[in-house]
């Protein structure tokens, strides 16, 4: 039997507009779509935290007291959940992701692996938004790993393009952290495209037996990219952060609707959904609380 499928849902963004898109913002709507995504499936929620101010709510936030009231409520809501949180933040302060951390206490942390040209063109030949660095270098990346390891989080290496794939293995030769943990990052414009036929080369140059998985950004067109990832045995991922379109094209009322179509992907691969307890032993996490 194919091993069973670790499925993690990315409850919402970093600016996503909930005026605009179903994104949850506020401590009970986070609470809500997890135990959605929980029902659905899915052992890992990635979280992002948001203003919580009235009108606030399409900015991030990086107050502790907020991260904590969010992650208490899926706690509470989904026992025996995993918490993934985001960390990701532009330039050398790293204060905020490492205050959140020591609040919430997350099993795992994104750890962002390598810099990305953040780009995007329109059809009329002008940039999407102005052309942004998105710098992750390797003090920075130390620095995180260093955090992650003081407040119990393991690390899960986010690769934007290929080369990132393979910084990732010589961090772990190097002895930045033993903890292997591979996320493709597949659909930015200015970096790997959701093209299911590069999952069996980037795979190769993973450490051998470590987990991985895609986090597939776009349309309709991602989930023949997320057939392929159940069917070579990675974790799956998905949610309103990533996409808001099922595979018919139709648009997700909720984060619920995503995880039931990713879990149908991996049941089209013949495989099971892992539990959460399941999930913990696999990824060598902290037992639930």
């Amino acid at each position: 039997m194919s091993e069973k499928a670790i499925v993690t849902c990315a409850l919402t963004g970093v600016l996503t507009n909930p005026k605009q898109h179903p994104v949850p913002v506020t401590v009970e709507e986070m609470a809500a779509a997890a135990k959605q995504a929980s029902d659905a499936g899915a052992s890992i929620m990635h979280v992002h935290f948001r203003r919580q101010e009235e009108g606030m709510g399409h900015l991030p936030s990086w107050e502790p007291e907020v991260a904590g009231a969010v992650c208490d409520a899926i706690r509470e809501a989904c026992p025996g959940v995993i918490i993934n949180m985001s960390t990701g933040v532009i330039g050398k302060d790293i204060s905020g992701p490492v205050a959140c951390m020591a609040r919430v206490k997350p099993e795992i942390a994104a750890c962002n692996a390598g810099s990305l040209n953040y780009l995007k063109a329109r059809s009329n030949g002008q940039w999407a938004w102005p052309p942004m660095l998105f710098d992750n270098p390797v003090e920075k990346v130390e620095r995180f790993l260093a955090a992650m390891k003081e407040h119990g989080a393991e690390p899960e290496f986010e690769c934007f393009d290929t080369g990132i794939v393979r910084s990732v293995s010589m961090f772990l030769d190097v002895g930045m952290s033993e903890h292997q943990d591979y996320n493709f990052v597949m659909g930015v414009a200015s970096g790997m495209p959701a093209d299911p036929d590069l999952l069996p080369i980037l795979t190769r140059y993973i450490k051998p037996g470590a987990p991985w998985q895609v986090t597939a950004i776009g349309r309709q067109e991602i989930w023949a990219l997320h057939q392929r990832t159940a069917e070579l045995g990675g974790m799956l991922r998905t949610g309103l952060e990533d996409t808001f379109y099922l595979p018919d094209g139709e648009r997700a009322k909720h984060n619920g609707e995503l995880i039931e179509a990713i879990v149908g992907c991996a049941r089209k691969a013949g495989r099971e959904i892992a539990s959460p307890a399941e999930a913990r032993t696999r990824l060598g996490l902290r037992p639930a609380a």
